[in-house]
C-alpha cells in the first residue's frame, strides 16, 4: 500500500498539469498498475493526498477518583493490608459498620462505590500504595518455567520402594556461619529401595560442577541409575543436567516447591552421613575439598557395607500414639544382594569388596581424616582469643557434639 501511494503521488503531479486526453491516458495506466476503480482514481488524483491522522484513544473516565482511593486505603489499613480477593468481601460487609462506628467518614455514594469495586481493580488501585509502604512482594517466579513443566513432580507415595535405582539428590552447604563467597558443597544421594548412600564434595554449586559431581557418583554406583529426584534448586533443575540425563537414559523428577519432606530419604542421610561426620564448619579451600572427598570415599564403604539400616514397613495410629513397625536391620549391600535386581557380575563385585574390608581399620582412617580436616580448618580460621587487657584463658573452637570418638571430645574439651 505504501508503494502504491508513492506511485500515485508521481502520477498526481503529472495529472494536475495534463490536458483532458493526457489525463485519460494517465487514468488508463494507473488503473492497469494499481487495479483500482476508475472513479476512485479520479477522486484520488484530482485532490492532493492528505494522510489520515490517527486519533488518540479517548480515555475512559475514572470511576474511582481520589476520595474513593483515600477511603479505600483507610479500610485497607484497618484490616491489615489484605489482597484484593480478601478485601472485596470486607468492603461489601464492613463499610457501613465502619461508618456507623465513626471510623470511616464518607458519603453514601462513596460507600456504594466501595462495595462495587472488583478484586482486580483493588489490586491495581493499591499497587502504588504497596510500593510506597514497601510491603512484602510476592515470591519471585520460577527461573526456568518451561523446563520445570517438563519435569514431573513426584511425592513420597508415588515411589516404588522395591525398585533399585531411584535416587534422591540434595546439596549440603559447608558455609559455617556465613553464606558469603564461595565454599564447598556436598552432593548427597541415596537410593530409596536399598538405602545406598554416595557423597561427592564440589567447589561451589555451579551447574557444571554439579553435573561432574553427579557423574562421579553415577560411575561409583553398583547398580544402574534409573531416576534422579532433586528439589527445585536451579543448580539441579537446569538444561545442562536435563541433557545429561537424556544422554545417559536417566529419568528426572522433582519435589513440590517448599515441601522439604518430599526428599525425606536424602534429608535423613544429610544428617547421619554428612553433618554428624564433618560438622557445620566452613570449608572453602582445595585442600579441604580433597580431604572431604577422601572421607566420603571411605565413608561410603563404612556405611554401605558395615552399618545396618532399618526400613519402615507400616505405621498405625492408636489414640494419640503412632506405632511404627520396621523390618529386620540389614546393610545397604545386603539389601542390594537380596533384591535380585543385580546381575551376577555386580553381585560378585559387591561380595569381593565386602570381604576385603576391615571395619575397624575403616573407622580409624575416617577418624584420622576427620581430625586432619578439623585441624586444617582451625589453623585457617585461627583461635578465638580474649581481647588484650581482659583476664581469662583463650577460647578454642570445639568440634561439637557430633564428633564420633569420646576420647577426641575429651581432648578438645567438648
Amino acid at each position: 500500500m505504501h508503494s502504491r501511494e508513492q506511485y500515485l503521488d508521481k502520477v498526481r503531479a503529472e495529472y494536475e498539469k495534463a490536458d483532458k486526453a493526457a489525463r485519460g491516458c494517465l487514468l488508463d495506466e494507473a488503473q492497469k498498475r494499481t487495479g483500482m476503480c476508475r472513479k476512485y482514481l479520479i477522486r484520488k488524483l484530482g485532490q492532493p493526498f492528505r494522510p489520515r491522522l490517527k486519533k488518540g484513544r479517548r480515555k475512559r473516565r475514572a470511576s474511582y477518583d481520589g476520595p474513593v482511593i483515600a477511603a479505600l486505603v483507610r479500610v485497607w489499613e484497618i484490616f491489615d493490608f489484605p489482597c484484593g480477593q480478601r478485601l472485596q468481601p470486607v468492603l461489601q460487609r464492613e463499610v457501613q459498620r465502619l461508618r456507623a462506628l465513626g471510623e470511616l467518614r464518607c458519603s453514601p455514594e462513596l460507600a456504594e462505590k466501595l462495595g462495587q469495586i472488583s478484586a482486580k481493580t483493588l489490586d491495581r488501585v493499591l499497587a502504588h500504595e504497596k510500593q510506597v509502604r514497601l510491603l512484602r512482594r510476592n515470591r519471585n517466579p520460577a527461573v526456568h518455567p518451561l523446563l520445570y513443566q517438563k519435569i514431573p513432580v513426584r511425592v513420597p507415595g508415588d515411589w516404588d520402594r522395591d525398585q533399585v535405582g531411584n535416587v534422591q539428590v540434595d546439596f549440603v552447604a559447608h558455609c559455617g556461619r556465613s553464606a558469603s563467597g564461595e565454599f564447598v558443597h556436598t552432593v548427597s544421594t541415596v537410593d530409596i529401595a536399598s538405602g545406598w548412600w554416595e557423597g561427592q564434595a564440589i567447589a561451589g554449586r555451579s551447574q557444571q560442577a554439579t553435573k561432574e559431581g553427579l557423574d562421579v557418583i553415577r560411575q561409583r554406583l553398583p547398580f544402574r541409575l534409573r531416576e534422579i529426584h532433586p528439589d527445585n534448586d536451579s543448580s539441579m533443575i537446569n538444561h545442562l543436567l536435563w541433557r545429561y540425563c537424556k544422554q545417559h537414559r536417566i529419568q528426572m523428577s522433582r519435589s513440590r516447591p517448599y515441601k522439604k519432606n518430599d526428599n525425606a530419604w536424602v534429608e535423613q542421610k544429610n544428617w547421619t552421613h554428612v553433618r554428624k561426620v564433618v560438622g557445620y564448619r566452613r570449608y572453602d579451600t582445595m585442600r579441604e575439598l580433597a580431604l572431604l572427598n577422601q572421607i566420603y570415599g571411605l565413608l561410603r564403604l563404612y556405611k554401605n557395607f558395615c552399618q545396618p539400616v532399618m526400613k519402615l514397613k507400616r505405621k498405625t495410629r492408636v489414640g494419640g500414639k503412632i506405632h511404627r513397625v520396621y523390618d529386620k536391620p540389614r546393610t545397604p549391600c545386603e539389601r542390594l544382594l537380596e533384591s535380585g535386581q543385580l546381575d551376577k557380575k555386580g553381585r560378585e563385585q559387591l561380595r569381593q569388596v565386602y570381604e576385603s574390608l576391615n571395619p575397624a581399620e575403616l573407622h580409624r582412617q575416617l577418624e584420622r581424616l576427620r581430625n586432619e580436616l578439623f585441624e586444617l580448618s582451625e589453623a585457617r580460621e585461627g583461635m578465638r582469643k580474649i581481647k588484650p587487657g581482659r583476664r581469662g584463658p583463650a577460647l578454642r573452637l570445639g568440634r561439637g557434639w557430633w564428633s564420633w570418638a569420646p576420647q577426641r571430645q575429651r581432648a578438645v574439651g567438648a
